[in-house]
């Protein structure tokens, strides 16, 4: 397909994908592009349009896509079609495609058709326990939220951060992850158990191998009758289908796949050979590029710099000689829970949702420019997905908000139109992770050749156990986007955490609206 994000990689390597079947009529190719992993388990990476992840992304899609697949959801527990029918007839591929084509008004006008399916949804037999939604960290943890919010229903996700105190409910491996470990951690022991159904959400399923453990190690402790698996794209050979299958007859249990688009990824025998080498000859060429350039302030290359901080990837080759303002505030008051690492209730949706309208409606006033993008981090992304969509109704028109966050995912940066990953800015590990420092990234911020693709204002948002001193050290996060804006709004959410006072953001300001700023750094 012309000025798909994946012709780089498939005219290298020769991946292919191919749309199989989709309940709303969505290609495949709308939904991903490619970009290559350094990971010798896995060469590529399916670069999500829709997720906000590694594409910064107007906010209202990311939501509008999850809300859809939640709604799709409703479906399957109702053995109905009636949300599918409906999303067909309303338009929902057309108003996908011209969101994510820029086009004015139409991300506003995505929202509202998705929004238009709940009309649609057909209430399922009720059954004898809850319903709870598992989102997959750290790349599903938003989109867990938004299938959460979309059904009604309780949520947890999976973190790889451990608490102490806290007795995980159940841990599993990813295989082909750059970090492999997931707990559960909720802080009611009771909140998996009492569930009869459970929804578990990814962004995408490959092999299925991670939803397999998952499932076995939960019905291992609390059998029930029911699992739904939800994810944005379906990748599953026949074989993996397969044992799906198995594993339903194997626990007595009902297991079944609900997915906007399902499709097939063609992949060369040989693919996990060949594409070390086509990274290794990019990173050489681009070490050349940045060794070309003068400085190293702000360095512009494609390769990593794992080894470095601070670096920017894929940017056009000219040495930073300012750094924007920073300012600094709570995002709201201590005890308003600020996601699902130990459990989101129905109520906390609420309560989060106003307090991210109320913040956008500060953050609104304090912007420098009309290019805005909000940069949650790692597993955080929830609550700053609610803070960009709530921008979007605070901006005037003119005023371009995106919504993306930090990874650990390395990954090949590459400044060509036909690849997903233009650039990379990489800095520190700032939260003290139980597996140790590392380097951390955050993809397609940084503009590259393209000047136009600069943010005048980045809105980094944190939790509170990532506010340290790393955070704003030279070479940190901070340090690192501000080389790329006009201003950095630095943005602590307080963090609840069981059986603890939360952690509030004491750091940044002596109350959840007051602001303080350093001034830019020559």
């Amino acid at each position: 397909m012309s000025g798909w994000t994946g012709d780089w990689v498939s005219a290298r390597l020769g991946v292919g994908l191919t749309t199989d079947r989709s309940a709303v009529d969505l290609p495949l190719g709308a939904l991903v592009g490619l970009a290559l992993r350094r990971n010798p388990r896995r060469a590529h990476l399916l670069v999500s349009t829709v997720l906000g992840k590694h594409v910064p992304t107007d906010p209202r899609i990311v939501q509008a896509a999850g809300t859809l697949l939640g709604l799709l959801v409703t479906d399957v527990l109702a053995d109905v079609t009636s949300v599918a029918d409906a999303a067909r007839g309303a338009g929902v591929t057309q108003a996908l495609t011209a969101a994510l084509a820029g086009e004015p008004g139409a991300a506003e006008h995505l929202l509202l058709v998705v929004d238009g399916l709940h009309d649609a949804v057909t209430e399922a037999p009720e059954a004898e326990g809850a319903t709870v939604v598992v989102g997959y960290a750290e790349t599903a943890t938003a989109l867990g939220h938004c299938v959460g919010a979309a059904l009604g229903v309780p949520s947890l996700h999976s973190t790889r951060r451990p608490v102490a105190g806290v007795t995980p409910a159940a841990g599993f491996a990813e295989e082909h992850s750059h970090a492999t470990e997931h707990l559960l951690l909720p802080a009611d022991p009771r909140f998996l158990a009492d569930a009869s159904t459970l929804v578990l959400v990814d962004d995408e399923i490959s092999t299925g191998k991670t939803v397999l453990n998952t499932v076995r190690a939960l019905h291992a402790d609390s059998p029930r009758d029911r699992y739904v698996v939800a994810a944005l794209i379906d990748l599953r050979s026949a074989a993996d289908q397969e044992r799906f299958e198995a594993l339903g007859l194997e626990i007595g249990a009902r297991v079944d796949v609900v997915a906007l688009t399902s499709g097939t990824i063609t992949l060369p025998e040989d693919v996990l050979e060949r594409a070390p080498v086509v990274v290794a000859e990019q990173s050489a060429h681009q070490e050349l590029l940045r060794a070309g350039a003068a400085g190293d302030v702000g360095r512009a290359d494609g390769a990593e710099g794992s080894d470095a901080a601070g670096s920017a990837d894929g940017a056009d080759g000219a040495p930073a000689t300012r750094r924007a303002a920073v300012t600094r505030r709570a995002a709201w008051e201590d005890g308003v829970r600020e996601g699902g690492r130990h459990g989101f209730s129905v109520e906390d949706e609420t309560v989060l949702q106003a307090r991210a309208v109320a913040l956008a409606e500060d953050l609104a006033r304090e912007l420098v420019g009309p290019d805005v993008l909000v940069l949650g981090f790692e597993e955080l992304m929830y609550a700053p997905l609610l803070v960009g969509v709530a921008l979007t109704a605070a901006v005037s028109d003119d005023v371009r908000v995106r919504y993306s966050t930090t990874t650990r995912s390395p990954v090949l940066s590459l400044d060509d139109p036909g690849y997903a990953i233009r650039t990379t800015v990489t800095f520190p590990a700032h939260d003290d992770p139980d597996d140790g420092p590392g380097p951390r990234f955050a993809h397609n911020v940084a503009p590259g050749v393209d000047a136009s693709r600069r943010f005048t204002d980045i809105v980094v948002v944190v939790d509170a156990p990532a506010d340290t001193p790393e955070l704003a050290a030279p070479g940190g996060l901070v340090d690192v986007v501000a080389q790329h804006c006009d201003h950095v709004h630095v943005v602590v959410v307080p963090s609840t955490t069981p059986g603890a006072s939360p952690v509030t953001a004491a750091r940044s300001t002596a109350g959840p609206h007051a602001t303080s700023t350093e001034e830019p750094t020559p």
